[in-house]
């Protein structure tokens, strides 16, 4: 199946998609930020996620710049541009994936805390399961605006061979 040319209209959308989907996931960090700064010390201690600890929901920022440089390139296609949101969306996929892996590193184990930290504990488990249920979306949106950008270089590349080896042809 060979990978055809997507509109711009549906460019901007994969963008606009991207820039939801980055605005909620640092939604979702402040969120965890707030109810894990509310915890009280106990004996068993806090509790302090993995994903927290390394801020895997703030990393919506580059998800937000990805939507924006895939908005941008949309609107005023110019070969850099085109690069930069490429270059965003493939460290997108990268960050999606190793997001992904953490949540699931986290949800697979589970520590004992302090009986007053239990439920915020368990909410913050509820909240790193609907991220993981949001990081296939922000995967293939990226994946989709990559292999469909890289097809058009190549296919911008090959046109602009051709017309200089026809140009010089006719010059002949």
């Amino acid at each position: 199946m060979a990978c055809s040319k997507i509109s711009t209209a549906n460019i901007l959308v994969l963008g606009v998609i991207q820039v939801m989907v980055g605005i909620f996931h640092v939604l979702m960090w402040y969120f965890l930020l707030v109810l894990y700064m509310g915890q009280i010390k106990g004996t068993f201690g806090t509790y302090e996620p993995l994903t927290y600890k390394t801020g895997c929901a703030l990393w919506g920022i580059f998800y937000i710049l990805a939507g924006a440089f895939t908005i941008s390139s949309a609107k005023k296609p110019s070969r850099n541009l085109v690069l930069c949101a490429l270059t965003m969306n493939i460290v997108s996929i990268i960050l999606v994936l190793a997001a992904a892996a953490l949540t699931l590193s986290e949800l697979s184990r589970f520590q004992t805390v302090s009986y007053r930290n239990f439920a915020q504990a368990k909410l913050g488990r509820e909240v790193s399961r609907v991220l993981l249920l949001s990081y296939p979306l922000e995967f293939v949106v990226a994946l989709v605006y990559s292999v469909s950008s890289c097809t058009q270089l190549g296919k911008r590349r090959t046109d602009s061979v051709a017309s200089v080896t026809t140009e010089v042809e006719t010059s002949f």
